[in-house]
């Protein structure tokens, strides 16, 4: 059975106990889903000094109690228990990591994983995260920027160096080097963030959006790549600008149709919430979901 829908699809790892990780990558990856997303936090501050900017009153959709892994060991870890399925963390928070450091660790899951990461990249909009791991909130845009170019420089496995506002450092060399460039999926809803991506991204990953936000996002994307003699069709290496959705409004085949149409790429979902069950649901009703929406929109050849 062909797909219904010619878009990819993945599943998120987001607010599930961290013990069923592996089991959903693997059933996912029986099911024909393309990816796992996986989400960051690097700790839980108890008080909130800037609003989330991803709920209508810039709350946390989480608390102290929600289990969180860092997305990279993780990825690592469900990518030794699978051999197809490609990991996406959404979004990696760069503007509080040294980019060296990261650039080892994005190196060697792609390694590890055989090329299967598709790395989601932002800024971080918590000041606490960058100012308790020692890097400055102000100017932390320029700073993401630099990171970037710097990971992207030196995850070639050639000799680079680096004179930056933020970083500055003499020749160096990340080896061995991962033998396919790493997709950086750029997330943010701004228009610099949208301009970051099409400056630097093979990719753009939203947080919730409804439809048409995404249609005019789309549009705007189509735009800015052009402006930087890019396009939608080709991202660098033959494959189309991902664009890595959390749709609002649209489900269902008629839905996913329509976000295909609208130039979506990859649809993120989460089976077990499509079939009426919790975050917190047990591992087989989340087994059970994610094969029946396989089966359902015939994932699997």
């Amino acid at each position: 059975m062909a797909r219904v829908v010619d878009v990819e699809f993945s599943v998120p790892v987001s607010f599930s106990p961290v013990d069923q990780y592996i089991s959903i990558a693997r059933g996912a990856e029986a099911a024909g889903f393309d990816r796992v997303v996986l989400p960051d936090s690097l700790f839980h501050p108890r008080r909130q000094d800037k609003d989330y900017p991803y709920t209508p009153d810039g709350s946390r959709m989480w608390d102290e109690t929600t289990q969180w892994v860092e997305p990279l060991v993780a990825s690592a870890a469900m990518g030794g228990a699978t051999s197809t399925i490609r990991f996406s963390p959404q979004v990696l928070k760069v503007g509080p990591r040294n980019p060296l450091l990261l650039t080892r660790q994005v190196a060697s899951v792609a390694l590890l994983t055989g090329n299967r990461l598709d790395l989601g990249v932002g800024i971080g909009w918590d000041p606490n995260e960058f100012e308790w791991c020692g890097a400055p909130f102000s100017g932390r845009g320029k700073r993401t920027d630099e990171s970037l170019a710097i990971m992207r420089e030196a995850l070639k496995g050639e000799w680079m160096e680096f004179h930056g506002d933020h970083f500055d450092f003499d020749e160096l060399i990340f080896t061995p080097a991962p033998s396919e460039q790493v997709p950086f999926y750029v997330g943010g809803h701004t228009e610099i963030a949208l301009k970051r991506a099409a400056r630097i991204g093979q990719g753009w990953t939203s947080a919730m959006m409804k439809f048409d936000e995404i249609a005019a996002t789309v549009t705007r994307l189509g735009e800015l790549l052009e402006e930087n003699g890019r396009s939608l069709a080709d991202r660098g290496d033959g494959k189309p600008f991902a664009i890595q959705v959390v749709c609002l409004d649209k489900f269902g085949t008629r839905g996913f149709t329509e976000l295909a149409e609208a130039g979506v790429t990859d649809i993120i979902v989460m089976p077990w919430m499509v079939e009426g069950h919790g975050f917190d649901c047990s591992t087989e009703q989340k087994l059970e979901s994610i094969a029946n929406f396989g089966a359902k929109y015939g994932l699997t050849d």
